[in-house]
């Protein structure tokens, strides 16, 4: 079979517009659909087409690829897709939900005889755009032939983590690895804002702790947004990586594991939102040390 493919893609937000323009790059058919058609109309000039329904983005797709904020999003938007749904179709379930969550989504495709790949990604905005993702991917060893030019066309690595994509073990992955990037993120805010109150020169503690093992680039990075007034267009939103704090808490929870640090980051990241930092990069959880007066 041809490895170009018509690949819908449902969400065009941060990640879902950086993937569509890497499959269409790719030789790849694409059709798009966002709730917000406006956010969708600028990947018409990448050569996606545009449409108005969920309905209409899939049909005639040979996989379907959601990208959305949520498991209750993916959930109301693949519902309002089952007229045009296909049995043998092809999901690519991209979003980052809770590990129940994609329990409920397999169900559904099972019951509409989609052919179900639990494929959360790792990574941001640049590496989206630059078509470097790291896809992290359960699903049938059959259907990996039409899946896997998807995933080359928008990641550089594909790690598949087992066979049976109901059982969420892509997700569980990405879920640790989210647990890091925001621990990481929390600290970077609470050095600065600890340097600030210290009346420290950030760049000393950058000095003491170079090519050491405590040194690393993502918190240089995730620190240099802030010095730098860098935070829109964010990489990851704060209301986002929220969402996915308060999501490692539940698993957590759920699996009789306390992970404070990942509440403590939950918490910063909506004091943040409620400040005015909802969709700047989630590195402005950095202005949850600080009430209003003393930002002023």
């Amino acid at each position: 079979m041809t490895d170009k493919l018509t690949v819908s893609v449902l969400g065009t937000g941060i990640m879902g517009a950086a993937m569509a323009r890497n499959l269409a790059r790719a030789g790849h058919t694409v059709r798009v659909w966002n709730r917000t058609r406006a956010k969708a109309e600028p990947l018409a000039a990448d050569g996606a087409h545009v449409t108005d329904t969920p309905a209409e983005a899939v049909r005639g797709a040979d996989v379907v690829l959601t990208m959305l904020y949520d498991g209750k999003a993916v959930a109301e938007v693949m519902r309002e897709a089952v007229p045009a749904l296909r049995s043998g179709l092809v999901w690519a379930q991209s979003t980052t939900v809770g590990i129940e969550a994609v329990g409920d989504l397999a169900a559904f495709a099972h019951e509409h005889g989609l052919v179900f790949y639990d494929a959360p990604v790792l990574g941001t905005r640049q590496p989206a755009e630059a078509g470097q993702l790291t896809v992290i991917a359960a699903g049938p060893a059959e259907g990996r032939g039409t899946v896997t030019p998807v995933f080359d066309a928008v990641g550089s690595r594909t790690v598949w983590t087992g066979e049976d994509g109901a059982a969420g073990s892509a997700t569980r992955l990405k879920l640790v690895a989210n647990s890091w990037v925001l621990a990481v993120t929390a600290a970077a805010g609470e050095i600065l804002a600890l340097a600030r109150a210290l009346d420290v020169d950030p760049e000393k503690f950058f000095d003491l702790i170079a090519g050491g093992p405590l040194d690393m680039g993502y918190l240089r990075a995730k620190v240099d947004l802030l010095l730098n007034d860098e935070l829109s267009p964010p990489s990851f939103a704060v209301v986002t990586a929220e969402k996915d704090a308060r999501l490692i808490v539940e698993a957590g929870e759920k699996h009789g594991v306390r992970l404070d640090v990942a509440a403590a980051a939950a918490e910063r990241l909506r004091r943040a939102a409620a400040q005015g930092h909802a969709h700047e990069d989630m590195a402005a959880a950095y202005f949850a040390s600080f009430d209003e007066e003393s930002r002023s």
